[in-house]
């Protein structure tokens, strides 16, 4: 990389054009969210762009020079940095990256070799799955329930930061702690057949430390609870369309 593409400006650029993408990178859909500002910035305009994330410095750059919006420079902040971009000549299709990002597909494989755990691929990550539940007080992995109920609870947790950074909200503590209760989980084992081995009931309590107001912090709350993907997904129930083959 260029120092060019380094260099801090001595002092910020004036613009009515801003974005604020608060600790979003360029690879969690801060890109997204700037092709859409950007959509709406008329050419040789500055849209600022605002972010926590220190790595937009070294990534901003290149998506700046594909697609032929020159990048100006950036300029150090108390808690935000700013990153500003020309408007360049070349028009992109923003409804086709937003389209892309709709049909976004998450893949996974999971593998299981014997005993009681099960191996996880999730793209450059693998991490052990032990049984689909289970009442010891230690095993070798986390049950599966308790996979869904931390996956939801990171959802929450890492959202309620993400969408109170957009807005200027300092958050500097998060703690979650949820609770399940199955409907029957001896339906799983074959020993009853009333009721379903699932999750009947999930609460829990989300303990939030910033000197912003509790209500404002109440309303990043009920926020990040509608638009929570895994949130959605446990509470509106995602179609299945799971089948199996044989390897032979």
């Amino acid at each position: 990389m260029s120092t060019e593409d380094l260099t801090q400006l001595d002092s910020p650029i004036a613009t009515p054009h801003v974005c604020d993408g608060g600790n979003l990178d360029c690879g969690s859909g801060l890109l997204l969210v700037i092709r859409k500002a950007m959509d709406q910035v008329p050419s040789g305009d500055v849209l600022e762009i605002r972010s926590t994330e220190i790595s937009v410095c070294n990534d901003l750059p290149a998506w700046c020079r594909m697609t032929e919006n020159p990048y100006l420079g950036w300029k150090e902040g108390g808690e935000t940095n700013s990153f500003f971009v020309q408007r360049g000549g070349k028009v992109e299709d923003v409804e086709a990256e937003l389209a892309k990002a709709r049909n976004y597909k998450f893949q996974t494989r999971i593998r299981w070799k014997g005993e009681t755990t099960a191996t996880v691929y999730a793209r450059n990550h693998s991490f052990a799955v032990g049984q689909p539940a289970s009442f010891d007080v230690q095993d070798v992995a986390p049950s599966a329930l308790e996979y869904l109920l931390g996956s939801l609870g990171g959802c929450l947790v890492m959202g309620l930061q993400i969408h109170a950074s957009r807005e200027g909200v300092k958050i500097d503590q998060i703690e979650l702690a949820l609770n399940a209760k199955p409907d029957n989980l001896l339906v799983f084992l074959g020993l009853e057949e009333d009721g379903h081995s699932g999750l009947a009931e999930i609460s829990g309590t989300a303990y939030v430390e910033s000197d912003a107001p509790f209500a404002k912090i109440k309303e990043l709350w009920e926020h990040t609870l509608r638009v929570s993907p895994v949130t959605n997904t446990v509470f509106r129930g995602a179609k299945l369309n799971l089948q199996v083959h044989s390897l032979d």
